[in-house]
């Protein structure tokens, strides 16, 4: 590489791999506070025997019980009445994981279900609506029947990382969902045995909860052929990938996947190119499933591939991110999920809420178990980012006025009628003559508000925001005509009341007081209320209705009481940042001034979603009304605080869904998104955010992209993607070295063929515009939706730079251990020659003395040299057929870098001779240059090199110079070495898994890994040397074509490429492995072709073979 352009650019790739590493890495390792409270308990786990006919050695059946005590084991097996229940740990976990899950089970059952609030009910989709269940859900003080939970041992064993490893705990789970309903059965005929009265419904199924790898284990297992007909019917999956492994490297593991998700395509007859088509007899029809995220702080999976679009039709499951989930709204690591109380009481609840009264067991219909899902999980925040200007239709469904005969007016959002305030509970009433409304203590009045006056000019919509609990602290009516006291009309004929219309957030910390005795500081907002022109037509007057101090509930009143409302014009509360903007304010921090009077929601859209470039946004109090109080800034910032509540931010993401960030003064809005993929899901690109912020303060936003947690994003986002261009960046890099020997010119080396790929503008654009258009092809033949062009392209374009930035920095280094090697090698050589003869031929004769009794060994070392590739070849597939693929690599790696250290050391022995050689003629004529070298390499420095056809030869008639031949063999063995090198890193992780799984006993790899790691190796033998074409046909009247090696790398790097934005990177074995089979059959044909004297090949101006 030569040049101060290309070192630019080689520079320029390494320092921005370089930046995104380390900045990313920091990223990733800053502590994380999720805000979750401990789940503790007093656990027993009661092993369950498997049957005399049945063993299995490796895994295990437990079943939970909760308590200090100590129990009979047999008894309390005899004593299964309940739900069966099966946990299935994930990738290294433990059964025991299971133990907060279960306690809260337990202490739900015994306490009864959870208190009923008067807030809005969960927003349902279109399929999820369709049955009342809220009034079955709040009448219910008991739950029917408690949850049996079982739990499976399987070994802390890494199902992540191998595919075999996967399907061997599909079989046990299977084989353990037979042995629970077999012992609940056991169970009902020991008690029937000792004369006790027993329950004719005993459970036809198991609901199964997994995490991590056991969620997709879950979903495996339902489709397992041996599995009993509706054995299964609900699956809960804590941070379960479903789309694809989180670590997509071994081809038998992607393989796995992509099967089992088409088996659940074909069993609920999912037709994904047009419209869905649901058929009740399906296979799969009766089974729900619901997968919760952990947001953006789970960085093992990511919200993308725990998606099931695609795979689960939205009649029988969703994807919930525990952001958004009910009564949780936290984001929670990858093993927090399993015991954050918070999320572990509401899923505890939940499958308790799936118990029919009658028979004691779930219900079997599923719209029903999918709508229970739906309530107690889903928050009631509409789901369409426009929230705000979106109509509730309210008005269809409470405009029906009382009648003459006196029947009550209805409306779905009202009070409770135990729930009662009358007019003498209420002081004097306020006419409000402002848009907006501001409550600052629980003073029992009502306020009023001319909705014609005060939404006209159009500020129609109406919003308010509160810490007060609907019903017990504030209730909100509609009023067709001002109230007349006097009147003998009942109050509930002349009003419609709205109160349950509020909508449940996320509040802050709790409220401090400056000093003891004076002010509490305002309180975070804990609800909002919106209502549109629609809920309102027909009625002239608005009212909210405080409670006084003492409430009705008799429940202790809030520290401090807040509610501020506001009738707005929603074109006034809109603002979008371009693109532009964004990667700007990386550089330079953006501000804006809120000044009092402004709006109380503001509406932010994001072109750019802050999952890719998530955004520091920072709110300060600038003031508050107090211009002339005469007190320092520091005061009056602390009386602020006594007048502005403290903002809040609602982000919407259309694959993690809502993020809540409560009492917002200075945080990283961050969604858990993957934008800008080829299979992002449509409207992913962008990010709404929503504030809340006292109109009565002024504000001085501002907001920059952090650097560090972009950095920390892409690489979450994109770590698939980029190992599959680094594969595709190596094969063109082949490409460039294999086209040089077609074209009789030297092998340029892998850094500068890597250099001439991304020189702009035809090398860069060939290598990554063109599959980036047949991604995009791919889309349109197959009616899916297409990513936003300019952000899709922008981030592959982003990943390919950072993938040569990784390959140029593996190249640099490999080279530096070789040629550090090869220098050391030929230093001491040349200086220890008369050592190194009298030390060598004391060794052999030590060793020819000591094995002169095995007449076999010489004739085996011959044979071995003789045959060496033929060697390394058999040892690495048997290595791959019967122990391992990586270990198989390995040897391919080893007898490249072999060959790579003598070539180059013969290049640096001929380099350092005919230096020499120079200096010692200076003044003499200069001898044949073809002599000298065949001296260089029959004398010099007493090294021993290949000679033969299959690794490096010389001919002296060559006008190129023996140096300049080894280092092309060295420049040519490094990229098979290095490519090679990736496929066998690509099967550590697997490795990791097959190493934990010795001590239990010999395992053979994978069918489809073994065949695969074959083609690889046949590649890497056979290719070692480009002298034939790839292959070549004849057809009559037609020259003969070529197809070439160079042609081969190329499509291979596509392949590769096209792999990596399908985030499936272990696709590019199929390409690499066709290359070398297709290669070992065309030398066989070429083999045979010599031996009838019809060999064909194209030769170089020098015939030296490599």
């Amino acid at each position: 590489m030569e040049g101060l352009k290309s070192k630019i650019r080689v520079g320029t790739m390494v320092a921005v791999s370089v930046f995104v590493t380390v900045a990313g890495i920091y990223g990733l390792s800053r502590p994380i506070q999720n805000g979750c409270a401990m789940t503790y308990m007093y656990p027993t786990y009661i092993p369950i025997p498997a049957p005399e006919n049945e063993s299995w050695t490796k895994y295990g059946l437990y079943l939970y019980h909760e308590g200090w005590k100590k129990i009979d084991f047999n008894e309390h097996l005899k004593m299964l009445t309940g739900v069966p229940v099966l946990f299935i740990p994930g990738n290294g976990g433990s059964y025991k994981q299971v133990r907060s899950l279960a306690k809260e089970s337990q202490w739900a059952y015994t306490t009864g279900p959870m208190e009923r609030t008067f807030y809005q009910e969960a927003s349902l989709t279109r399929e999820e609506r369709g049955l009342d269940i809220n009034s079955s859900l709040s009448t219910l003080n008991q739950y029917p029947s408690m949850l049996d939970w079982f739990a499976v041992d399987l070994g802390g064993e890494h199902s992540a990382m191998d595919g075999h490893v996967l399907h061997e705990h599909t079989e046990y789970v299977v084989y353990a969902i037979h042995r629970i309903l077999d012992r609940y059965r056991e169970s009902c005929d020991a008690r029937t045995r000792e004369g006790a009265t027993v329950s004719e419904d005993l459970p036809k199924s198991v609901i199964l909860v997994g995490h991590s790898m056991g969620g997709f284990v879950a979903r495996a297992a339902t489709v397992h052929p041996h599995l009993r007909k509706h054995a299964i019917e609900t699956i809960v999956t804590l941070s379960s990938p479903h789309q694809s492994p989180p670590v997509a490297l071994q081809p038998s593991l992607g393989s796995y996947f992509a099967s089992v998700n088409n088996q659940w395509r074909k069993g609920y007859q999912v037709q994904l190119s047009g419209a869905v088509h649901y058929r009740s007899d399906a296979l799969l029809s009766h089974v729900v499933v619901i997968s919760i995220t952990g947001g953006v702080n789970d960085y093992q999976v990511r919200s993308a591939l725990e998606s099931l679009d695609g795979i689960v039709p939205p009649t029988n499951g969703f994807m919930i991110s525990s952001t958004s989930l009910k009564n949780v709204w936290l984001s929670m690591e990858h093993q927090t999920i399993l015991w954050c109380n918070q999320l572990v009481v509401q899923v505890s609840h939940t499958i308790l809420s799936l118990i029919d009264r009658e028979t004691g067991q779930p219900y079997h219909d599923r719209q029903r178990r999918l709508a229970i899902f739906a309530n107690m999980l889903r928050n009631s925040l509409p789901h369409d980012l426009n929230w705000i200007t979106e109509s509730s239709q309210l008005a269809s469904e409470m405009h029906g006025q009382a009648s003459d005969s006196g029947s009550q007016a209805y409306s779905p959002f009202a009070c409770p009628k135990n729930i009662h305030w009358s007019d003498d509970d209420l002081d004097r009433d306020l006419y409000i003559e402002t848009p907006t409304i501001t409550v600052l203590a629980m003073d029992g009045r009502r306020r009023w508000m001319d909705i014609q006056k005060l939404g006209s000019h159009g500020k129609s919509y109406f919003v308010l925001v509160t810490n007060l609990a609907p019903c017990y602290g504030v209730r909100i009516h509609l009023w067709p005509e001002k109230a007349n006291m006097s009147s003998d009309t009942p109050l509930s004929k002349r009003v419609v009341e709205v109160t349950s219309k509020m909508v449940q957030i996320p509040s802050g910390s709790a409220p401090k007081q400056i000093e003891p005795g004076s002010q509490t500081e305002q309180p975070s907002p804990s609800a909002i209320f919106w209502i549109g022109p629609g809920d309102m037509e027909g009625f002239r007057f608005l009212t909210v209705s405080v409670a006084p101090r003492p409430t009705v509930s008799g429940r202790p009143p809030p520290v401090a009481s807040m509610a501020v409302g506001q009738f707005l014009n929603p074109r006034e509360v809109g603002a979008e940042f371009s693109p532009m903007a964004l990667i700007l304010s990386a550089y330079s921090q953006k501000d804006i001034l809120l000044k009092e009077e402004h709006p109380l929601v503001l509406n932010l859209v994001f072109s750019i979603s802050l999952g890719l470039l998530p955004v520091k946004l920072s709110l300060k109090t600038a003031g508050c009304g107090i211009k002339d109080s005469g007190l320092p800034s520091g005061d009056a910032g602390g009386l602020c605080k006594l007048r502005c509540f403290p903002p809040a931010v609602l982000a919407w993401d259309a694959t993690s869904g809502l993020h809540v960030y409560p009492s917002l003064h200075s945080e990283t809005i961050v969604v858990d998104s993957a934008p800008a993929s080829w299979i992002s899901s449509p409207g992913s690109e962008k990010t709404t955010i929503v504030l809340l912020v006292d109109p009565h303060c002024t504000y001085k936003m501002s907001y920059y992209v952090s650097s560090t947690d972009a950095a920390s994003r892409f690489l979450l986002s994109y770590s698939s993607q980029i190992v599959g261009f680094s594969l595709a960046v190596v094969l063109f890099a082949l490409t460039r070295q294999a086209r040089a020997w077609e074209h009789d010119m030297p092998i340029p080396s892998m850094l500068t063929a890597v250099d001439c790929n991304i020189r702009l503008p035809l090398p860069f654009l060939l290598m990554t515009v063109v599959p980036i258009s047949l991604a995009l092809l791919i889309s349109l033949l197959k009616s899916e939706p297409l990513p936003s062009l300019p952000s899709f392209i922008a981030v592959s374009l982003g990943c390919y730079m950072v993938a040569n930035g990784f390959i140029i920095m593996l190249i640099l280094i490999s080279q530096l251990i070789f040629y550090v090697a090869a220098v050391l090698h030929v230093f001491f050589r040349t200086r220890c020659q008369v050592w190194e003869r009298n030390f060598c031929l004391a060794f052999q004769d030590w060793v020819t003395d000591l094995f002169s009794g095995f007449i076999i060994l010489p004739k085996v070392v011959r044979a071995l040299r003789l045959y060496a590739v033929f060697v390394t070849a058999l040892a690495a597939i048997i290595l791959v057929c019967f122990v391992h693929p990586a270990l198989g690599l390995s040897i391919l790696i080893v007898s490249h870098a072999f060959c790579c250290h003598n070539a180059l050391c013969s290049f640096l022995a001929a380099s350092f001779r005919s230096h020499t050689q120079k200096k010692e003629s200076s003044n003499a004529k200069a001898k044949d240059t073809d002599s000298s070298e065949l001296y260089a390499h029959k004398h010099v420095s007493g090294i021993k090199y290949y000679n033969s056809q299959d690794n490096c030869g010389s001919s002296p008639e060559l006008g190129n110079s023996y140096g300049d031949i080894q280092l092309e063999v060295f420049h040519l063995r490094h990229g098979l070495l290095l490519l090679h090198f990736l496929a066998a890193l690509m099967f550590f992780p697997s490795l990791v898994a097959w190493l934990q799984r010795l001590k239990l006993g010999h395992t053979s790899p994978q069918f489809l890994d073994s065949v695969l790691c074959i083609g690889v190796i046949l590649h890497g033998i056979c290719d070692s040397k480009p002298e034939f074409n790839f292959f070549f046909f004849s057809l009559p009247g037609i020259p003969s074509l070529e197809v070439r090696l160079s042609f081969a790398y190329m499509v291979a790097g596509y392949c590769s490429f096209l792999s990596g934005l399908a985030l499936a990177p272990y696709r590019v074995f199929y390409a690499v492995a066709a290359i070398g089979v297709a290669s070992f059959a065309f030398r066989v044909i070429q083999r045979r072709n010599r031996e009838k004297g019809e060999a064909y090949f194209r030769s170089r101006k020098h015939s030296h073979r490599h």
